[in-house]
């Protein structure tokens, strides 16, 4: 598979088309918590979000503790952000704004 880097000079304006996210100390990896009101909201925004990353092949790090998911996205293949971890962090999003209705 073709991974296509982020360049460094582009980070800033990826960031700015989405909201919420940071980039990771090392630069290699966006990172973003989300909360929701319980348990249940949080584990169909991780279903949810499972699902768009099977179809897109690509599969987030995450961390749930109750209402609260910690996700980190980076291609580990070439070590680097890459157009792949930034479709799954629109997919992402969206996955969330469904769960906030």
């Amino acid at each position: 598979m073709t991974y296509e880097r982020v360049a460094a000079e582009d980070i800033d304006q990826v960031l700015a088309e989405l909201p919420g996210w940071e980039l990771r100390q090392d630069g290699k990896a966006i990172t973003k918590t989300f909360k929701f009101r319980n348990f249940v909201q949080a584990f169909g925004f991780m279903t949810e979000s499972a699902l768009a990353a099977e179809r897109l092949n690509h599969h987030p790090e995450w961390f749930n503790v109750y209402n609260r998911v910690d996700v980190t996205l980076t291609t580990h293949a070439v070590s680097a952000l890459t157009s792949h971890d930034l479709k799954l962090a629109k997919a992402i999003d969206r996955a969330a704004r469904s769960r906030s209705n």
